[in-house]
């Protein structure tokens, strides 16, 4: 039995029809569906948020992150603009 544990729920997590703690016969189908998840939200929620799935035992860990702001003025922050 393996567990996906979303390390924080934000409001995007909370409105979605995702479920914190899902459980799963086998590890290789909640890492399937971890990275399902992982796709999804990085891609739909409201991109304040970064989401990185990590292995932690049997389980599966969904780290939230805050996305780095963007710098202004069009630079990128590299060094190569000065």
């Amino acid at each position: 039995m393996s567990k996906i544990n979303v390390e924080l729920e934000c409001g995007c997590f909370k409105k979605s029809a995702y479920e914190n703690s899902m459980e799963f016969a086998s590890k290789d189908e909640a890492l399937q569906e971890a990275l399902l998840m992982e796709s999804y939200m990085n891609q739909k929620f409201c991109q304040k948020h970064m989401f990185t799935v990590t292995e932690d035992g049997e389980d599966i860990r969904i780290a939230v992150e805050t996305k780095p702001k963007e710098s202004s003025g069009g630079c990128c922050g590299g060094g190569h603009c000065s």
